[in-house]
């Protein structure tokens, strides 16, 4: 309430004194500030004993629009769009859209500010015919294109998003492909639903042509080959994910192992995670790997492994390993001892995040390729637990 009456208090008076001066140039007399608008103080009242809305009423009734007092409007309107008081802000700013006295500039601001309004309020459809109306009368253009790229990734509609930023493009210069990759993306997951393969490869080329860069593009291209049975296509492409951005090891490992093992080349994949375990000493490697030694060599074998690891990097992911190839090779009481770690261990680390946002430092659960928190793309990334040992 205090930030609210700082700002109308100012309000109140610019108020006071444009009605006092026009009372001056009409009358040509001098009376008291109160005889000539007694609206302002009226509307103060309300103010101080906590009725902001009966105060808006009354501010918004003695305001004349010019250049001064459309910005008071604007300014109040701002302020209780911030403080989540959004009914207040879209009175305020439909108010002014109403008035037929605005200039072509200044309806174009009102419609903007309601817009941005309704979005607050969850009334898409409203703020997206207003941004419309704003790209019609070619007011407002990139801050209209930047609500509705807003408004269409909220609903997940792709090809709407797709739209909008050629011509935010367009109108800015700035080259958005990692963004359009993402949304061509977007589409091709929906079509690999539907078991629309042709579709999905086709909006894939595009996302690849749109950032070569692009590691979504090539993960989901794999995924798309294998449900195709198409494995030699696929390990190529998860590999190809592997180059791009080794953060993604963990994503990929379980497609490619089980690509490789449909195509019964076993040794080849051991030898494969052996040279990417030297390049990256990736904790998901390590622990494919130790399964595989399991098999071969013995368990011991493979205790050695996740030991040797956890003797030059930290993860909780390899004690809990450790725990349980202890439990299977372990006797008695101790077994049983491993076995109550073994299982609180895996509780502690299903409850904890996996990803983080590299822009805002959100950390979540399950992959998202925009983060829910800042919105930015390719910002969030797989959760290393993995630190070299002093």
């Amino acid at each position: 309430m205090q930030e609210l009456l700082l700002l109308l208090l100012p309000v109140a008076a610019a108020s006071g004194w444009l009605a006092a001066k026009r009372s001056d140039r009409s009358q040509k007399s001098v009376v008291s500030e109160k005889e000539q608008n007694p609206a302002y103080f009226k509307g103060l009242n309300y103010l101080l004993n906590e009725q902001p809305d009966k105060a808006i009423d009354i501010f918004v009734q003695m305001l004349d629009i010019d250049n001064e007092t459309m910005e008071t409007h604007l300014a109040l309107g701002n302020l209780f769009r911030r403080r989540g008081e959004v009914e207040r802000a879209i009175r305020i700013h439909q108010n002014l859209v109403a008035r037929p006295t605005l200039d072509r500039s200044q309806r174009a601001q009102a419609l903007l500010e309601l817009g941005q309004d309704y979005m607050r309020a969850g009334l898409f459809d409203r703020a997206e015919n207003l941004l419309i109306e704003l790209l019609e009368i070619k007011q407002h253009e990139p801050q209209a294109l930047q609500n509705l790229r807003i408004i269409y990734q909220q609903e997940k509609d792709w090809t709407k998003c797709l739209d909008v930023l050629s011509k935010l493009e367009a109108i800015t210069g700035e080259m958005l492909g990692a963004e359009r990759a993402h949304y061509y993306c977007e589409l091709a997951v929906m079509a690999r639903k539907k078991h629309d393969y042709v579709q999905a490869e086709q909006l894939l080329k595009k996302a690849q042509k749109s950032d070569s860069d692009c590691v979504r593009a090539a993960l989901v291209q794999g995924k798309v080959e294998a449900a195709q049975e198409n494995n030699v296509a696929a390990i190529n492409s998860f590999k190809r994910v592997v180059q791009q951005d080794p953060a993604f090891i963990s994503e990929i490992l379980p497609f490619l192992i089980q690509c490789y093992l449909k195509l019964n080349k076993r040794n080849e994949l051991i030898v494969y995670l052996q040279q990417l375990y030297q390049q990256q000493k990736s904790i998901a490697v390590m622990l494919s790997l130790s399964d595989f030694l399991q098999e071969d060599e013995g368990n011991q074998a493979a205790v050695e492994l996740v030991i040797d690891y956890l003797h030059k990097y930290s993860s909780l992911d390899g004690v809990h390993k450790l725990i349980d190839l202890s439990c299977k090779s372990t006797q008695d009481a101790l077994a049983d001892t491993f076995l109550i770690l073994h299982e609180q261990l895996a509780m502690l680390l299903k409850k904890r995040a996996a990803y983080q946002c590299k822009q805002c430092g959100l950390e979540v659960k399950t992959l998202h390729w925009q983060c829910p928190g800042c919105k930015s793309w390719d910002s969030i990334k797989p959760i290393q637990d993995l630190s070299l040992s002093e």
